[in-house]
């Protein structure tokens, strides 16, 4: 069903007002139960992992491309306007092809996704969505099985954590705790032990927790600021380091999630 926008203010593509205000689609996204994959590769892996649309928003151009996602969805609107008029609605310029208004599915079910896992990482308050969105993309890329997000860390589906993330925040399980660090206790019960990033005196480097062997590992990731709370620390079986040189402190911790992912594969010690 393909409708014409004539007017940017068009009550039916709500939806896509003001993607570039962080917080007011921080707040709006969970609460109305969607989220906005963006761009034609991404909505498509958003379908692929059966998601279900809202409504499809693109440019004129684009129509033939998506013509079998549009087919196999003929009962959801596709909002279709000129380029300026796009830009007026989502407050830039739409270059990445198409949208679409997506429903979020149901949360997991933190038991039951823990219960098949062997590894798994765990955001505490990390914020920004770019970190989130690569620490999803290495995650897939490196075998981690679920990931678990603390209450104050950003939204995977967050536009631009789906971005970022290639579309692979929809390939890894995840959810997000109810309470943390009191929700250590979820991971414990499952059989897992606790590693926690962080820069402490008595930390294992990556590889010596890697020898190892853990059969079940969570590998816990601090805020790009402050790093884990104390709290934390102070639950976490251990605490583990990336050894650095030249006078580094530590890596973005994007960069660290990669490593530390690509050190505890199982089978990749020594």
């Amino acid at each position: 069903m393909i409708i014409q926008l004539t007017d940017p203010a068009d009550p039916r593509v709500s939806d896509y007002t003001s993607l570039t205000d962080v917080q007011l689609r921080k707040l709006r996204e969970p609460d109305e139960g969607m989220y906005i994959a963006e761009s034609s590769r991404v909505l498509r892996r958003a379908l692929d992992a059966g998601h279900q649309p809202r409504s499809f928003f693109m440019a004129e151009k684009w129509l033939p491309e998506l013509s079998d996602v549009i087919a196999a969805h003929p009962e959801v609107p596709v909002f279709v306007g000129t380029a300026q008029m796009l830009e007026d609605i989502t407050g830039f310029h739409l270059h990445r092809g198409a949208m679409a208004a997506m429903h979020r599915p149901a949360p997991a079910n933190i038991p039951a996704l823990l219960a098949g896992a062997r590894r798994v990482a765990v955001l505490e308050d990390i914020v920004d969505h770019t970190n989130i969105g690569a620490i999803f993309r290495s995650a897939a890329a490196l075998g981690v099985d679920a990931v678990l997000v603390s209450p104050r860390c950003g939204d995977p589906l967050y536009r631009r954590s789906i971005r970022v993330s290639m579309g692979t925040v929809f390939q890894v399980p995840w959810a997000r705790l109810p309470e943390w660090p009191e929700g250590m206790s979820l991971l414990r019960e499952a059989g897992f032990t606790t590693a926690a990033l962080a820069l402490e005196p008595d930390s294992l480097t990556i590889r010596e927790l890697a020898s190892r062997q853990y059969g079940r590992l969570a590998l816990i990731l601090g805020t790009e600021g402050d790093g884990l709370s104390h709290a934390t620390l102070a639950q976490a079986d251990h605490s583990v380091m990336i050894p650095m040189y030249a006078g580094v402190d530590s890596l973005n911790v994007a960069s660290a999630s990669a490593v530390a992912f690509f050190a505890t594969q199982p089978g990749a010690a020594g």
